[in-house]
């Protein structure tokens, strides 16, 4: 049994309270425990001055693999995780067709084993073909591997079929992860509604259209005892109203995405479609909310929502272009700057929201460093700056707004059920 020592790096671990400086082992696949393994390792990592977390999860990507390959593959996608330091995904079932069938969440993982890069836990659609209109065989789903429910995208508009579906993944203790948009509010909206929409002339998209629904999909919750995940959240409603359902027991919880952290509605006067995303980039207060909710655990996990789109989509006409950026390969750096860096979080309690606290909602054995558990392991270097160079990327797709930003901290190196999938250390 293979056996792997990462020596001397600070071993942070939040699904346990743990901080210290300290060796870590592995054999075979596992986590072996803190300090010296049995007999001499077979291999060392010499992680002195380095940070050594759980293997980060990204439980917001989309891999685009089945019917969209020119955008991203599931191979291409996972490596461009592994790069970023994330060991594990769920991706979302908005694909040609969409992953409502166990048929097509077993094609995920098995494409997923193909590239052998991290974990892939495929997520299914609500409703058949994602339409809205009759609800996905969520059991035959769950059978087939997935993890939790989602139209991503678009939202359940229909009331009633969001309601039975809370009452069914119930049965199966799953998670919905709801896309917070009321549609007649959005129709046609290209960016973020108010005073920078009405400058520039262009049709705007209502903070409360979000709003609405996060409070609906909460009182669905709150009658069905189902549970609900809201989405990249973007405004400062979405917050307040979390955080009120979270204070009654609501089973419900919240994710923010670094661009609606760091950026605001006023990129847009570039016209640049590298800032075009659904929800919208918002205002400062949007910002400020948010920041707020990440500091108080009202939002309680941090995702990327990485959105990949073949260069020659996003160089159409602004109004035409698809939502969406990349973020797998910026997303350790570009918390770590402006969350630890800036004082929103510690350390440990980013950590926690790239790890254990998605875990959970996803209800999936990850996140953790505890003996016995599935050894996935990123090892950080929190002081390196670099400049983020898209080009450089593993990912298909370039559709970034961080492209030439000077950030700190990087993944050094990806383990992924005790194997090292990739490492930076000399």
């Amino acid at each position: 049994m293979p056996t792997l020592l990462l020596r001397n790096g600070r071993v942070i671990d939040p699904s346990q309270n743990l901080d210290r400086v300290t060796d870590l082992w592995i054999a075979d696949d596992k986590i072996g425990g803190l300090g010296s393994p049995p007999k001499p390792p077979d291999e060392v990592l010499d992680c002195t001055g380095m940070i050594v977390s759980p293997g980060l999860i990204d439980m917001h990507v989309h891999l685009r693999e089945p019917g969209r390959e020119e955008d991203e593959t599931i191979e291409t996608g996972t490596r461009a995780a592994i790069a970023g330091g994330v060991t594990s995904v769920a991706c979302m079932p908005n694909t040609e067709p969409p992953l409502d069938t166990r048929d097509a969440a077993e094609f995920v993982i098995l494409q997923a084993k193909r590239a052998g890069n991290c974990n892939v836990f495929p997520i299914g659609a609500v409703t058949k073909a994602r339409e809205g209109k009759e609800l996905a065989e969520i059991g035959k789903l769950v059978d087939g591997g997935a993890v939790a429910f989602t139209d991503d995208g678009s939202p359940v508009f229909n009331a009633e079929i969001m309601r039975r579906a809370l009452e069914y993944t119930k049965m199966f203790d799953k998670a919905i992860l709801v896309h917070a948009e009321i549609l007649e509010l959005t129709q046609g909206g290209v960016m973020s509604e108010g005073e920078v929409s009405l400058r520039l002339g262009l049709r705007g998209m209502p903070a409360v259209a979000e709003d609405i629904m996060i409070a609906r999909d909460i009182m669905l919750a709150e009658l069905t005892g189902g549970k609900v995940h809201i989405l990249h959240v973007s405004t400062a409603g979405g917050v307040d109203l979390l955080r009120q359902g979270i204070a009654k027991g609501i089973r419900c919880s919240g994710e923010a995405c670094p661009h609606h952290f760091i950026l605001t509605d006023k990129e847009l006067e570039r016209f640049d479609s590298n800032y075009k995303m659904s929800p919208p980039l918002r205002t400062q207060q949007d910002v400020d909310a948010i920041l707020t909710g990440l500091e108080d655990g009202t939002l309680s996990v941090l995702a990327t929502d990485h959105a990949p789109h073949a260069p020659e989509k996003k160089a159409k006409e602004f109004d035409q272009t698809p939502n969406g950026i990349i973020g797998l390969e910026t997303f350790l750096p570009l918390c770590t700057t402006f969350l630890v860096e800036t004082g929103v979080l510690t350390w440990p309690q980013m950590i926690e929201k790239m790890t254990i606290n998605p875990a959970k909602v996803l209800g999936i054995e990850r996140g953790t460093l505890q003996v016995g558990k599935k050894a996935d392991v990123t090892v950080i270097d929190p002081n390196v700056e670099w400049v983020i160079d898209v080009n450089a990327f593993e990912t298909k797709s370039r559709n970034s707004p961080f492209h030439g930003w000077k950030v700190k901290s990087r993944a050094m190196a990806t383990i992924v059920r005790g194997a090292v999938k990739m490492s930076r250390l000399k």
